[in-house]
């Protein structure tokens, strides 16, 4: 028997070893070339399946495969129709040309652009408010909790058990004592930012919540991929909110607090709440199986303004990056300026070129950045890159402290584009955002105030500061451009 086995391990099993490694590194192979957009990835990923045998094959199964667009297509098969967009009507051109009106003729193409991206109509009757800083977004967002008749869903990226989250688990479950429906949905890696978790909290307080892609990652990992980093907030299915800001004390920029965030929030009413509603909804859906239907998630389809907008929900769940190519399109049709505000600013090649185009074209190209960001390597890595935007004539302007989270998007004083989405491939490509495209000029003037504001309040950083900081700073920094993908 001893010889038998002695035989077989050195006889067969090498071959069968080599048979499992080959056709595990061929299968994995194969998949990475058919799937894989990024050549970059796509080559990372076969390296590693060849020369790691069998256990590179196993990583990428776990690891390179998107599941996330598979389970959102099976989905979507059992509920072909959404309540939330039955009634919507797109509107026409020539109420679109006489809104832009005379000098935005040219957003035209990209109204179409972007509805060539998108699954969402465009529409009138819309109204946008700015809400400027912690205070003044927390106290409209528990206002309108607070005269819910009918239904509250809520879905964050961060939700802190702390002073101010508690505030919020009381209104959600007053809500719910006076009979609204309610939800509330949390990214996984987003409840771990205070212990004990607001999880706790929200199971006591009886109040209805979920978790999005529960992770078994430890800790507070910034860097986590696929995470939902979606803001919405829908009352009534009348009143939506959405933006940038978490549930957390520090937006507050309370006097002392260690860690200060300036951020920028929007409510929204009229029909282009229902696009807020409907990706609520999925993600719903997609994170418990429920599906929200009946009167109480019926959104109220009714005019309340002249904003033309069209909400666009991006992920690793739809085939192409909207938001990304939305902003690239916006740039591309930009005749006189463009402003960015993000906290994150580490774009591929292929948006610094966009960038660069338009600023040679004769474009007004501002980008605004904090002076002080609150994750040192993403600051370091995104200063490592910005001599290749100042070398063409696109400015760049380091706002003051506190750190600055907002995020605006403004074209020719006309097309501004807000919501959750930064600029980093981590955001664009690999998380869950929600941002809503607006035509209109006074909202777009009222943002190119607050970018004003910031540039007036803060420095310009030009391409001689860049060239000028010491060796040790310019050789980190590039050392964590390196890593730009995963940042």
């Amino acid at each position: 028997m001893g010889d038998y086995v002695d035989w077989f391990l050195s006889t067969i099993w090498p071959w069968v070893l080599g048979t499992i490694h080959l056709g595990l590194t061929l299968f994995s192979s194969g998949h990475v070339v058919l799937t894989k957009r990024d050549p970059r990835a796509a080559i990372g990923w076969i390296g590693i399946i060849w020369l790691t045998p069998i256990v590179g094959s196993i990583l990428y199964v776990m690891f390179g495969i998107n599941r996330i667009r598979r389970k959102a297509a099976a989905l979507k098969k059992h509920v072909p129709n959404r309540n939330v967009a039955r009634h919507l009507r797109p509107v026409p051109s020539d109420v679109a040309q006489q809104i832009l009106g005379d000098g935005g003729e040219h957003l035209i193409s990209l109204m179409n652009y972007v509805g060539r991206l998108n699954d969402l109509p465009l529409l009138d009757g819309n109204r946008v408010e700015p809400l400027l800083g912690g205070k003044a977004t927390y106290d409209a967002m528990l206002a309108a909790i607070d005269s819910a008749e009918r239904s509250v869903g809520l879905q964050t990226y961060i939700f802190d058990n702390d002073a101010l989250g508690l505030r919020f688990v009381e209104a959600l479950a007053r809500a719910q004592a006076r009979g609204c429906e309610v939800r509330v949905l949390i990214d996984d890696v987003g409840t771990r930012y205070t212990w004990p978790t607001i999880k706790h909290v929200l199971r006591n307080a009886g109040v209805r919540f979920s978790t999005f892609l529960p992770t078994l990652i430890p800790g507070k990992l910034h860097y986590t991929n696929l995470r939902n980093h979606r803001k919405i907030l829908v009352v009534d299915g009348q009143t939506g909110f959405t933006g940038g800001t978490n549930i957390r004390r520090g937006h507050l920029c309370e006097p002392g607090y260690k860690y200060p965030v300036e951020d920028t929030h929007f409510r929204l009413t009229g029909p282009v709440v229902a696009h807020l509603l409907k990706t609520f909804e999925e993600d719903w859906e997609f994170s418990t199986g429920e599906v929200l239907d009946g009167p109480a998630w019926e959104p109220e389809v009714t005019s309340a303004g002249h904003s033309l907008c069209r909400g666009i929900a991006d992920g690793p769940d739809v085939v192409h990056d909207r938001i990304r190519f939305a902003m690239m399109g916006a740039i591309a049709c930009a005749r006189r300026s463009v402003t960015i505000v993000t906290p994150y600013f580490l774009p591929e090649q292929p948006m610094i070129t966009a960038l660069n185009v338009a600023a040679m074209r004769g474009i007004a190209v501002h980008i605004i950045l904090p002076q002080e960001g609150n994750l040192a390597l993403v600051q370091w890595a995104s200063t490592a890159q910005l001599w290749q935007v100042l070398d063409r004539g696109c400015r760049v302007f380091l706002s003051a402290q506190p750190f600055d989270h907002t995020k605006l998007m403004i074209v020719d004083g006309l097309w501004s584009l807000i919501g959750s989405a930064n600029w980093d491939p981590r955001s664009l490509r690999l998380n869950f955002e929600f941002n809503v495209e607006c035509y209109d000029r006074d909202l777009a003037s009222q943002l190119a105030s607050i970018a004003h504001r910031k540039r007036t309040q803060g420095k310009e950083l030009t391409l001689a500061d860049v060239d000028s900081r010491p060796l040790w700073m310019r050789l980190r920094d590039g050392v964590c451009r390196l890593f730009l993908p995963y940042l």
